[in-house]
């Protein structure tokens, strides 16, 4: 497992899964976070709509990839 950013960011190459800040990082989570930041760009009228509408899609497609694991996009810890 390699460390990055000073232990901050950990990435297991052999079985592709990252941690930040020793929280698992799935798609799904992060595909919640990019839909959250599409649909909050599109209401406060910082994104144009092909952008706001783009980063939700782009989300939702990372949330279907990993929806099996959804019980454990928000659990806490490293999740081995």
């Amino acid at each position: 497992m390699k460390s990055y950013a000073g232990g901050l960011v950990h990435y297991d190459a052999k079985r592709r899964r990252v941690w930040l800040g020793g929280q698992r990082m799935h798609h799904g989570l992060t595909g919640a976070v990019v839909t959250t930041v599409g649909l909050a760009g599109l209401a406060a009228r910082r994104m144009t709509t092909l952008g706001g509408v783009e980063w939700a899609l782009l989300g939702a497609v990372l949330m279907v990839h990993d929806w099996d694991d959804r019980t454990a996009w928000f659990q806490r810890g490293r999740q081995e």
